[in-house]
């Protein structure tokens, strides 16, 4: 699974002119799956994600997790980070899971996001969205998890 991780000090996103979901302070998730994840792989993301610490301390330095500040997640599926660009000017999408199975690990995801943190919202899978966002940093961390 491939993910970006933007700190922000707030976000939304917009479909049809619907907030459906924002946070306040938190993380903005950006992710997209690949043929070969399993929902191990995005259990093992999230973990990773809930764990890194990217959030300032009381000396300014990055030393606390999104957990640590009780900061927001907004989870939004984005197959565009499986973009591949190493030929041609229109980039290519086949490394980015197929739909049906790009749902299913989004879902999971989410669902399991919500198991182990208190504060979840999300986009919509598919949907033609609007995100709005406040780079708190800015700090933007791409994330990758792979199959063991």
């Amino acid at each position: 699974m491939i993910s970006l991780l933007q700190r922000v000090s707030e976000a939304r996103v917009v479909i049809a002119g619907e907030t459906v979901g924002q946070i306040g302070a938190g993380l903005l998730v950006l992710v997209c799956a690949e043929p070969d994840d399993t929902e191990a792989v995005g259990e093992k993301l999230l973990a990773k994600i809930l764990k890194l610490r990217i959030f300032s301390d009381d000396q300014g330095k990055m030393n606390r997790s999104v957990q640590d500040v009780g900061g927001g997640l907004l989870i939004v599926s984005q197959f565009t980070l499986a973009a591949d660009t190493k030929s041609g000017n229109r980039p290519g999408f086949t490394a980015a899971a197929p739909p049906a199975l790009g749902e299913a690990l989004y879902d999971r995801f989410v669902e399991a996001a919500r198991a182990h943190h208190p504060q979840v919202a999300t986009g919509r899978f598919g949907a033609d969205m609007q995100v709005h966002l406040v780079n708190d940093g800015p700090v933007t961390i791409p994330l990758r998890m792979a199959a063991t």
